[in-house]
């Protein structure tokens, strides 16, 4: 006798396991966005370093137009914090489907576009004073418990974007503030910072690292109050 055919996407009726066609597919989805993902960020690099050709001075640089800059602190943001929130955009996929992940990612960069404003609102060009104290603060705050606790907050399941963009700035906003104070339009500040941002969003927390980081960053502010000259980048060539 026969039966009737099988569709593919069902199992057999003699029980035998065939994985369904979603879990099949779901491997090639999370390397679609992995790709996308880090594509987006690359892409997001080559941008930014060719709109910050030019404009770095150090403490003294000039922020230009809001248009100007809103386009640049975008590309920055995209280019930095994109690949540390891969496992983040990863777990959306498995939840959400690849649906989910434009928005996870639209909300989550809104956040550091909001962030920018207020930069913007709020920088002036100022002295080396002002950015070593701006640095001192941030290396204490790398070891306070609200910078672990929001750190930890960006390794958890956050199915909002945005929420999760809120936690991720609370944890970073000390390191982004030592970028807006060195020379916020600097490629190598930018690299550095976002090294930094990277290792602590894919790292768990350990006090054997996060504790000489943190001295480390203090003794930079240290060495701008000591001798801002030989700081690299800081003051604008003469």
């Amino acid at each position: 006798m026969t039966g009737k055919p099988q569709s593919p996407a069902l199992p057999p009726a003699d029980g035998t396991d065939v994985p369904p066609v979603t879990a099949r597919a779901a491997p090639v989805a999370a390397a679609a966005v992995l790709t996308g993902t880090l594509g987006l960020a690359a892409a997001c690099w080559a941008v930014a370093i060719w709109q910050m050709r030019g404009m770095d001075m150090g403490t003294a640089t000039q922020l230009g137009s809001f248009g100007f800059f809103a386009a640049v602190w975008v590309a920055m943001m995209a280019a930095m914090m994109l690949p540390g929130a891969v496992p983040a955009v990863l777990r959306r996929t498995h939840a959400g489907g690849v649906r989910a992940v434009p928005l996870f990612i639209g909300s989550y960069l809104a956040v550091w576009a909001l962030v920018g404003v207020a930069v913007y609102m709020l920088y002036r060009a100022h002295g080396y004073v002002a950015a070593a104290a701006v640095v001192i603060a941030a290396g204490a705050y790398e070891v306070t418990p609200l910078k672990r606790h929001l750190r930890r907050r960006c390794r958890d399941y956050l199915r909002s974007g945005f929420r999760f963009g809120l936690c991720c700035a609370g944890s970073s906003i000390g390191l982004m503030a030592m970028l807006v104070a060195l020379g916020v339009m600097s490629v190598t500040w930018m690299s550095v910072i976002a090294v930094l941002v990277l290792a602590q969003k894919v790292l768990p927390p350990k006090a054997a690292v996060d504790v000489p980081l943190a001295i480390a960053i203090v003794a930079l502010g240290i060495w701008i109050i000591l001798s801002p000259s030989s700081v690299p980048g800081l003051t604008p060539p003469m």
